[in-house]
């Protein structure tokens, strides 16, 4: 086996090992923060999810927020994961208070009903939700797959074209 070879499969091996589709190995909890969907529902995603195949799709900043749009997208029109709900979640709580309507404004402009349903704000406990998605770069939408006891099957970052594929090859 040459060098080339070698340094290829040692790339691909740290490229799997970054969380761009390798299922996780962690069994951390789904926060139980409240929250309130861009419909104006209070919601508590961790009781919302229970009993549910669910994809969570988290954006911690502006720039991540149309990845996280395409992301929504991607996973609603593949009919492989049709039967799992998709939420959208955006945290808020770095944002002043006073800018935050109309941010979320702008958020319901071309969302049906049943979208901003399913978009979840958050205002507290950004750090917990962080670390639950293991954030690293804040332009990045972040993505995780749960199944109906909670357990994650996937989690991963960056861009749908790339990575909705892997997501739909965990979906059982």
């Amino acid at each position: 086996m040459g060098f080339r070879r070698i340094s290829f499969r040692l790339a691909l091996i740290a490229w799997a090992a970054t969380g761009f589709g390798a299922a996780l190995a962690y069994s951390q909890s789904l926060p139980v923060t409240a929250g309130e969907t861009l419909s104006g529902k209070r919601i508590v995603l961790a009781d919302a999810v229970r009993g549910h195949a669910v994809v969570l799709i988290a954006g911690f900043s502006k720039d991540a927020g149309d990845g996280c749009g395409m992301w929504a997208k991607a996973v609603r029109g593949d009919a492989a994961m049709a039967g799992v709900r998709v939420y959208q979640i955006a945290s808020l709580e770095s944002a002043p208070g006073f800018v935050r309507g109309m941010i979320k404004s702008a958020m319901r402009k071309g969302l049906s009903s049943a979208d901003q349903d399913s978009f979840v704000i958050l205002t507290q406990e950004e750090k917990l939700w962080r670390s639950y998605f293991a954030v690293g770069a804040d332009k990045d939408p972040y993505v995780v797959l749960l199944d109906a006891s909670g357990k994650a099957l996937w989690h991963g970052h960056g861009a749908a074209r790339d990575l909705e594929p892997l997501l739909r090859n965990a979906n059982p």
